[in-house]
């Protein structure tokens, strides 16, 4: 059993939420300069297959989806000074910003089969990597509160950041990065900006993810800790824990659900940038301010998950909001496949950008609502078994993430093979029964995984009310072993209800 500290106030302090969340956006920094460029990088500028192309990301993924639970079960019963989460935190930054540089930096004049084994084991290096990281990160997020809705604000937070860094490296990238000129005038076929870009993006990377980890330091004498007769790590306690965390069917429909969601969400990222560059026909400079619309969702999910966790609960969150996410992108490429709109549209851009922000919106408070969801079921695993087991529930739950983004990224490959999508394609020059196959597998086809990830989620058993009995179990159980049991919340102030700072000093800041 854990041993515990005693347990978060009701509301955290602002700056720990912050600094919690910014490792997100180094994170997504990384993860989304692989999963929206590299791809397009190696097909369509180095020439390499993109049956290839994503057939490595696919490797990558499978490779790295493996290691999540092993990372989670080691995080779980890591002792050290800087206690379970942080020593892997401090440790993964600057093989991090290496193995990105080496994925967008290789040597020149390689063969396809060399090119493809450079691309394949630089991306699954800089995966690897980023576990160190991430799960640990995750985890943190999972236990820093265990309040019913504190928690939702907090990954709140953990997703905002993750849009920052995803759009914030978009949109410096389309606006300053791929700049047409007269031999390039789509930006994102100029070989020569890649290797630069990448160099960029690793400092930034290394430097939040440092930042995220030394700032948020001063929580660790009060976090969940693995206790003294925890067995250490060994295969047999690793399968153990994952027959834990696979005993609880709340966590296996939200595993399912993820599972199936991901498939959506990989095909989808893999045929992003061909469909807007060969069917819509946006310039690198139009591209950019798609950034428009991935604010306006995420910043709609920062200030409505929570409320939306409050009168509605989870479950129903997910339900909606994942059919939302699964059939709300699919409308435009339908709209154009019926002849409503087209390249020619006065105004198209405008209006993709309106249907990006229901789009995100809908991802955004989907995403907050199951990583809120996971803390939930660690509460009831801890009920069940006396263990704490964030690192392994989300690390499981990344596992299924990335084996079906692994698919997803695989089957965008494939499909660029069955329908014949020429390599180095110019834009205007694709035949239209190909690029009308393209709309179809990243409209309607790509929703059908989503739908049924919305029918698993409708399964999640957990109500608040059934938290709070498990809280309020949880807490009389340490207290009759003599643990402390929450004290009283700090005074806070509340800002529009959702920015919160507390007006109390907080633990480790007295």
């Amino acid at each position: 059993m854990s041993t515990s500290p005693p347990p978060a106030p009701e509301r955290l302090r602002l700056d720990t939420k912050f600094f919690f969340g910014i490792g997100s956006a180094a994170e997504s920094i990384a993860l989304y300069s692989v999963s929206a460029f590299a791809m397009f990088y190696y097909n369509q500028v180095l020439g390499l297959p993109a049956e290839l192309a994503g057939l490595a990301i696919s490797a990558s993924l499978v490779l790295d989806g493996i290691s999540d639970p092993l990372v989670g079960s080691l995080s779980d019963r890591t002792r050290s000074r800087l206690g379970r989460r942080h020593p892997w935190m401090l440790a993964a930054p600057i093989p991090i910003g290496l193995s990105l540089i080496a994925i967008f930096n290789p040597p020149a004049e390689l063969g396809q089969w060399a090119l493809f084994a450079w691309f394949a084991i630089s991306v699954t290096l800089m995966r690897q990597f980023m576990t160190f990281f991430h799960t640990p990160h995750l985890a943190l997020g999972g236990e820093l509160s265990r309040d019913y809705l504190e928690r939702s604000r907090v990954m709140s937070w953990n997703n905002f950041f993750t849009w920052a860094g995803a759009a914030g490296t978009a949109f410096f990238a389309l606006s300053f990065v791929f700049k047409a000129t007269p031999e390039y005038p789509r930006g994102l076929l100029n070989p020569e900006p890649y290797g630069p870009f990448a160099w960029g993006l690793a400092v930034v990377a290394v430097v939040i993810l440092f930042a995220s980890g030394w700032f948020t330091r001063d929580q660790i004498p009060r976090l969940p800790k693995a206790a003294e007769n925890l067995p250490p790590f060994s295969p047999f306690e690793f399968f153990g824990d994952i027959a834990k965390v696979m005993r609880n069917l709340n966590y296996v429909w939200l595993l399912v659900a993820f599972f199936f969601l991901s498939l959506m969400i990989g095909l989808r990222t893999g045929l992003n940038l061909y469909i807007n560059t060969f069917y819509w026909e946006l310039t690198s400079e139009q591209l950019r301010w798609f950034i428009l619309g991935s604010a306006s969702g995420y910043i709609a999910g920062f200030v409505f998950a929570a409320r939306m966790h409050r009168a509605f609960d989870k479950r129903l969150t997910m339900i909606v909001w994942a059919t939302v996410y699964s059939v709300g992108p699919a409308l435009p490429n339908i709209l154009g496949q019926l002849g409503v709109i087209g390249p020619q549209t006065p105004g198209l851009l405008g209006v993709l950008i309106a249907f990006s922000v229901v789009g995100f919106a809908a991802a955004s408070i989907l995403s907050i609502t199951v990583m809120s969801a996971l803390a939930d079921v660690a509460d009831e695993n801890e009920l069940k078994f006396g263990l704490r087991q964030e690192g392994v529930l989300y690390a499981t739950r990344s596992l299924a993430a990335k084996v079906d983004q692994a698919i997803g990224a695989l089957l965008a490959g494939m499909v660029l093979l069955w329908i014949s999508f020429p390599t180095k394609a110019v834009p205007g020059e694709v035949p239209d029964a190909v690029v009308q196959n393209l709309a179809l597998w990243d409209g309607a086809l790509a929703a059908i995984p989503g739908l049924i990830a919305a029918a698993f989620y409708a399964r999640y058993g957990i109500t608040r009310a059934k938290y709070e009995a498990t809280k309020a179990q949880i807490a009389a159980r340490r207290a009759a072993a003599g643990e402390a049991v929450t004290p009283p919340p700090p005074v806070v102030v509340e800002i529009e209800g959702v920015v919160d700072i507390d007006a109390a000093p907080g633990p480790g800041k007295a």
